[in-house]
């Protein structure tokens, strides 16, 4: 499956990748819905093959992340009540449901999952190199412009002519 042929464009799966706990995960109704089940089958899923999805696999949400979440990625809209706290799926993760689930649109839909990681862990790296070269930048502009600024002032002192406070030579007269 080539890329112009995608189920779903890259750039929708990254918008569908969160930050929780530090890590960047996808949950699982996106996921879900990318690989083409409903969200209980997946999590029938998941329930049936633990062994399969370790902590850094894939973690359930707590309340307060749901509570956190309702505002952040509309998992829930308000005044819905949940029934199943739901689960976060790391790269990995993604990868593994795609494989205990079996399906075609699964396996061609994980490679986009797995890209779109990829790419958010580029953007991520990319910018973070650039900041700090940002930050390399203004430090060494900070030290110049300092330098420039008692440059200006030694040459504005050799252009100042010197105060006349020189003595007159001859007599006074009293008058």
């Amino acid at each position: 499956m080539s890329d112009s042929n995608a189920l779903i464009p890259i750039e929708d799966i990254e918008t569908n990748i969160k930050l929780v706990r530090g890590q960047r995960v996808i949950l699982a109704t996106d996921l879900a819905r990318l690989y083409g089940v409903s969200t209980k089958r997946l999590n029938e899923q998941v329930i049936r093959n633990r062994e399969r999805f370790p902590p850094d696999f894939v973690f359930q949400l707590n309340y307060q992340e749901v509570e956190h979440s309702r505002s952040q990625f509309a998992t829930l809209k308000r005044g819905m009540n949940i029934k199943y706290l739901p689960y976060a799926f790391t790269e990995h993760g993604a990868v593994m449901a795609a494989n205990v689930l079996r399906s075609k649109r699964a396996f061609a839909a994980s490679i986009y999952v797995v890209r779109a990681f990829v790419k958010l862990r580029e953007f991520l790296a990319s910018h973070k190199e650039l900041a700090e070269k940002f930050a390399e930048l203004e430090r060494q502009a900070g030290t110049h412009d300092k330098a420039i600024v008692s440059l200006f002032e030694a040459i504005r002192k050799l252009m100042a002519p010197e105060p006349e406070n020189k003595k007159r030579i001859g007599f006074m007269l009293d008058g």
